[in-house]
């Protein structure tokens, strides 16, 4: 009896529904209100068009933190705090709500079942305080929309769709038929067996979905749009058509418009290599992405991932399409899935000598998050990009004579200024026959973070051999 109950009214408010989405949708009026632009916080640089400035200032952003739906934590002030102090000025926060102790965005009825047009408190809560503590403390915020796990079975094995609100059979707002969703997914995201993502109108237009999938996009937007430090990536580890985070960048867009914003968009693609097809619906939009997620190339070590880095980029810079490349997510723990601990260390700074806008290590066990080594390479690299004429400098591995492979890493302005990075220790020649005056060299000790005292070099080639193993930067100025 209490099942035929239930049908009968998820079928009313499928019904319902229906006509209130259809109406939403296709309606034609909107609201007056000043669309006068306004692009103070976070914004493509003028003079350094492939990084970001924030209130007018170029910054170079670093990060780590615990979690990736980083909102949901229980002492994230704490953790902001340590971000902070380690130099630190970057989050990643996707709006997930898969793992123990999270909440969801709408509301639990009584009988069990979501209500989706109605929220959860708390949830939205803990994003506001989330918003508003990061602001306090300047932390550039890179919001994932859509948290591609939460609608599938992730990589540990965990059926998530199972637990979601849109799932079908959890809420009362429609059923399989109205709605062509699956009840059960249990496949990894790269099968793309779910029709969640597939909803806009240039694909399956599920009209009842799209409707309240806005209505969780407006709801996200009615808080950040209240600030000037978010950036907004579609999705996370992508494998479904374009068409579905190109209609979210441009609705995310067109909302920032009315309300006199301007902000930035992006798309996370799941294949390893940055020459795959997927990854250039983003490279080739700049107009609907306007900067690149380089993330996946992470995957990636040593050579291998700074020349994939560097080949992109020389690629979209001949099209005039480079502009900044984030990276959200450095793999690498000696304890977890993907790569190593010294792999995580090495591509969160090649990617900075690379010239990418950003690097944030991943959280624990896939990454280092905000461990103590993490906190080192933050602050190390912060002092670093303070110390020198970073914006400036351009990556040029042809000037080290002696390298061997994955030896060392160049980022330089010819006759003015190098920093040489070694992942394990080495040591190259240089020819600094071009400097007009006297070059010195100071070396960093990456992983304590401390600076050794200066030294003069007074021989046109010379020999960098660095103090011991492990990471170390050579700045010679």
């Amino acid at each position: 009896m209490l099942k035929k109950q239930v049908y009968i009214q998820k079928s009313f408010f499928g019904f319902i529904s229906i006509i209130i989405a259809l109406t939403s949708l296709l309606s034609c009026s909107v609201e007056t209100r000043d669309t006068t632009v306004n692009s103070t916080g976070i914004d493509i640089s003028e003079k350094y068009p492939t990084y970001w400035t924030y209130n007018g200032k170029e910054i170079l952003l670093l990060g780590g933190s615990v979690e990736d739906n980083l909102f949901q934590i229980p002492d994230l002030v704490e953790h902001l705090d340590m971000l902070a102090s380690a130099g630190g000025n970057y989050v990643r926060n996707t709006m997930s709500s898969r793992d123990t102790g999270n909440v969801w965005a709408h509301k639990k009825l009584e009988n069990g079942l979501y209500d989706l047009s109605q929220w959860n408190d708390e949830y939205w809560r803990r994003f506001g305080t989330f918003l508003e503590e990061t602001a306090k403390r300047d932390v550039i915020v890179q919001i994932e929309v859509w948290a591609t796990f939460d609608y599938y079975t992730d990589d540990f094995f965990r059926p998530n769709w199972d637990i979601n609100p849109f799932n079908p059979k959890n809420n009362i707002n429609y059923d399989v038929y109205y709605s062509k969703l699956p009840e059960t997914v249990d496949t990894h995201p790269v099968r793309t067996e779910n029709n969640f993502f597939r909803s806009v109108p240039s694909q399956m237009a599920l009209w009842l979905v799209l409707w309240y999938q806005q209505k969780f996009v407006d709801k996200i937007l009615s808080y950040t749009l209240q600030y000037d430090h978010v950036l907004y990536c579609m999705n996370n580890e992508t494998s479904v058509t374009s068409d579905w985070g190109k209609y979210w960048a441009k609705y995310i867009q067109k909302r920032a418009f009315l309300a006199g914003k301007e902000v930035h968009t992006t798309d996370m693609w799941n294949p390893r290599w940055l020459n795959h097809p997927f990854h250039a619906e983003t490279f080739d939009n700049p107009d609907i992405f306007t900067f690149i997620e380089f993330s996946q190339n992470n995957h990636q070590s040593h050579d291998v991932h700074w020349n994939n880095g560097i080949v992109q980029m020389e690629e979209l810079k001949q099209m005039g399409l480079l502009r900044p490349i984030n990276n959200v997510k450095i793999y690498g723990h000696d304890e977890g899935l993907y790569k190593t601990t010294r792999d995580a260390i090495e591509n969160f700074i090649k990617n900075l000598f690379m010239g990418c806008a950003s690097s944030r290590f991943h959280r624990p066990p896939a990454g280092q998050g905000l461990n103590e080594t993490a906190q080192a390479v933050i602050r190390s690299m912060r002092d670093l990009g303070d110390k020198m004429d970073f914006f400036e400098g351009k990556p040029d591995n042809n000037i080290l004579q002696s390298r061997e492979q994955d030896e060392a890493y160049c980022r330089a302005i010819p006759g003015k200024e190098y920093a040489v990075y070694f992942p394990a220790g080495g040591s190259v020649e240089l020819d600094l026959s071009h400097f007009r005056s006297t070059p010195e060299l100071q070396w960093l000790d990456v992983l304590n973070s401390e600076w050794l005292t200066p030294l003069r070099l007074d021989k046109e080639m010379v020999k960098l051999k660095t103090p011991g193993k492990g990471h170390w930067v050579a700045l010679i100025r």
